[in-house]
């Protein structure tokens, strides 16, 4: 069934055409950028897992928190977690280069531009086309200008480096909405220059003291909506900027997000520029023989303190100093050594250049475009649902998405009536009446809207096998 899905070569027009729809629907101003690393090869005492035919680059999982082969996609979701559409790197670009070079041209062709908003950007030239939410791993102020410059796209994201400490008497308690409610931050905000760049910074104080700093160059945003969009909010788990994170993990837990369908490979064009790994075997080199030369030195200056407190230097206190200082002096040659190798040797080469047994491949993507479909329709669907029965919740998301997932596992019994084109369908009961009550108000707004059962003219109707439903109550 997949093989004859993916024979056409289709399956990215499909995405395409899908991500347009829900973009032009939803018309968002502003997008989640986040990568994902899918392991392909995992060893425990022996035993692989996912595969091995293919040839990846190895990358830092921080799940597992160790580097492994694998690929990274780039997804591109909504303020509430929905996903419009994903890029798979070729080898380990990082995500700086996807950006600039896959992301941001492929949302600038396909970003709705409203009536309202291009007013807006008309009257104020301060107004952004949109703007990008992501994580320190994009953090460059010379992208953040260049991308306003370019395309007039504007940048929310955590500052890197942050060594300083603003007064928290400046500090002001702001009220800021969340997904599920409302809460008080202390917030501040001042205009910053990051390599000659003007941004804005807004930090939060926390109880203990610790100052979280995002930067941006969006005039338009509140501060509190930018607390909105980034800050983490533990006990609502609604988190802004970690409601990817959680999208992620959700994926993980229940739609086996990571597993492989297919084991083929792909051959991946041969100008494509990667590390060369020549270049990071002497880098490696660099580093260890650096570590051994610091630790001699340490030794060595440990050893004349001690001859100097003691006001001698003994035979035994030579016979102790000279091996290391010839150490020393062997390891401060390799490192001349290699430094000048590695100035010699290339940072990055074509694909084509790499010998033929390291050179890298990617795993087959047509399958993976299909599953990662069908996986964004299905979680969508899904989170519709959720926030339909989200009315009879208080602050409980998990709850919710436990609720959906006992509700797609029901028994179910189906009664056609053929005389008056209907499809009767009867959910077997849920655990408690709170369930029940929600589900039954999805119930009466399913059957309100007449679907048809595919390939049929018969129309759905919905109800639970119970005698009556309790009346809804407050939760």
């Amino acid at each position: 069934m997949i093989h004859e899905l993916t024979d056409a070569g289709k399956c990215e027009d499909w995405g395409k055409s899908l991500s347009m729809k829900w973009m032009s629907e939803e018309k968002p101003e502003l997008y989640y950028v986040d990568g994902h690393v899918q392991v392909y090869l995992y060893c425990v005492r022996s035993t692989r897992y996912h595969g091995y035919l293919a040839e990846l680059g190895k990358k830092f999982v921080s799940r597992q928190r160790l580097c492994l082969a694998g690929m990274t996609e780039f997804w591109v979701n909504s303020s509430k977690g929905l996903p419009f559409f994903f890029i798979t790197a070729e080898v380990n670009e990082k995500m700086i280069e996807m950006l600039e070079n896959e992301i941001v041209p492929r949302l600038i062709k396909m970003h709705t531009v409203s009536e309202e908003q291009k007013r807006k950007m008309s009257e104020n030239p301060d107004y952004p086309l949109f703007t990008l939410v992501f994580d320190r791993e994009a953090y460059s102020p010379a992208l953040f200008k260049k991308l306003w410059k370019k395309h007039h796209v504007a940048v929310l994201t955590y500052r890197k480096g942050v060594k300083d400490q603003w007064e928290e008497a400046d500090f002001e308690e702001v009220d800021v909405d969340v997904r599920l409610g409302k809460t008080q931050m202390k917030l501040h905000e001042k205009e910053v220059a990051l390599d000659d760049y003007s941004m804005r910074e807004v930090r939060r104080l926390t109880s203990d003291g610790h100052q979280t700093s995002i930067v941006t160059n969006n005039k338009i945003l509140t501060v509190a909506l930018i607390a909105c969009y980034m800050l983490a909010l533990c006990a609502a788990h609604v988190f802004g900027r970690w409601v990817q994170e959680n999208f992620f993990r959700y994926l993980c837990q229940d739609y086996a997000f990571d597993k492989l369908i297919q084991y083929s490979k792909d051959e991946i064009d041969k100008s494509v520029m990667v590390v060369n790994r020549e270049y990071s075997n002497i880098q490696y080199d660099i580093k260890r023989s650096r570590e051994k030369l610091y630790r001699l030195k340490a030794n060595l200056y440990k050893l004349q303190q001690n001859a100097l407190n003691e006001n001698e230097k003994s035979e035994s206190w030579l016979k102790k100093m000279v091996p290391l200082v010839e150490k020393a002096g062997q390891i401060e040659g390799e490192l001349t050594r290699l430094i000048a190798k590695r100035k010699d040797t290339k940072y990055k080469i074509p694909l084509g250049d790499m010998p033929e047994k390291e050179r890298y491949t990617k795993i087959h993507q047509e399958s993976k475009y299909l599953m990662n479909i069908i996986i964004m329709i299905c979680y969508r669907a899904e989170t519709s649902f959720a926030e339909k029965l989200a009315p009879h919740f208080n602050k409980a998301e998990d709850e919710i998405r436990a609720l959906v997932k006992a509700i797609t596992h029901l028994s179910i019994d189906m009664m056609p009536d053929m005389d008056n084109s209907i499809l009767n369908i009867t959910l077997y009961p849920l655990s408690n009446h709170r369930s029940q009550n929600a589900l039954a108000s999805v119930i009466d707004q399913v059957n309100d809207n007449q679907t048809v059962y595919p390939g049929t003219n018969m129309v759905m109707k919905f109800k639970i096998a119970t005698m009556a439903i309790a009346p809804s109550r407050e939760v």
